[in-house]
């Protein structure tokens, strides 16, 4: 499966200097930078975003994130996110049921390995990658005595990047990398 577009023949010097990095990171060709080289300010811009995403914040630990990035990609059915966001999740202590759950074929609340907040914060993902938009007042209740101010705007972000890239990398037809193969 190829992209609906091929990546440009001449790409400027600093975008190949920041495609060598995220592919040298990844180990993988960057399908999605290389495309965007098309337009700079744009990859510039998605490279930037990329290289500020939240890993570890406070209690908001790599687990709980990969949670919210996974269940992001699976709630926008990007093939692309779910392959890249999903590699490895087993180093994080995610199990097999968990990703089920992820992947809406369990309820969150039949998965006694998920916690409280990590259930809120898959919810909260979730929400965040509907179309239309909507937060129920009891829902936001819930995530504001459970995450401050700063842990929710992480969360919100994280799961706003995946859509991000999710919407992007749909709308070029970009197939999966081969993080999970």
């Amino acid at each position: 499966m190829n992209a609906f577009i091929e990546p440009p023949q001449k790409i400027p010097v600093l975008l190949k200097l920041g495609i060598w990095v995220s592919e040298k990171i990844t180990g993988r060709m960057m399908l999605p930078a290389r495309i965007l080289a098309w337009y700079p300010k744009v990859a510039i811009g998605s490279g930037v975003l990329e290289s500020l995403v939240a890993h570890h914040d406070g209690k908001l630990d790599a687990r709980m994130l990969k949670l919210v990035r996974m269940a992001a990609s699976f709630s926008a059915a990007c093939p692309f996110c779910i392959d890249m966001n999903s590699y490895e999740y087993e180093t994080l202590d995610i199990n097999t049921e968990e990703v089920l759950a992820l992947r809406g074929q369990m309820s969150l609340e039949d998965v006694a390995t998920f916690s409280a907040q990590e259930r809120l914060a898959i919810q909260y993902a979730r929400l965040v990658s509907q179309t239309p938009l909507k937060f129920h007042a009891e829902f936001i209740e819930q995530i504001k005595v459970n995450f401050n101010e700063r842990e929710m705007v992480i969360l919100a972000s994280t799961a706003a990047q995946v859509n991000y890239w999710a919407r992007l990398i749909q709308a070029l037809g970009i197939p999966p990398a081969g993080f999970s193969e």
